[in-house]
């Protein structure tokens, strides 16, 4: 199973938009951190998939040095 770091940006109150009221854990730290990693990998140059991949990674390796 991969480390996902959690939630990024946890709420700890509901939400409600209209009649619905709905709880968001947030994206997790992994796609925040890839999110982050793939705007400079943009520039590059790279491929999508490619920058996809390494974007990944670089959050992979962020979040075990995390755990240090």
């Amino acid at each position: 199973m991969i480390n996902d770091g959690g939630p990024a940006f946890p709420t700890d109150s509901e939400h409600q938009s209209g009649p619905h009221t709905w709880h968001s854990a947030g994206m997790t730290l992994r796609d925040y951190f890839a999110a982050k990693a793939m705007q400079a990998l943009a520039r590059s140059g790279n491929y999508f998939d490619a920058t996809a991949r390494q974007a990944y990674m670089i959050a992979d390796a962020m979040l075990r040095e995390r755990e240090k």
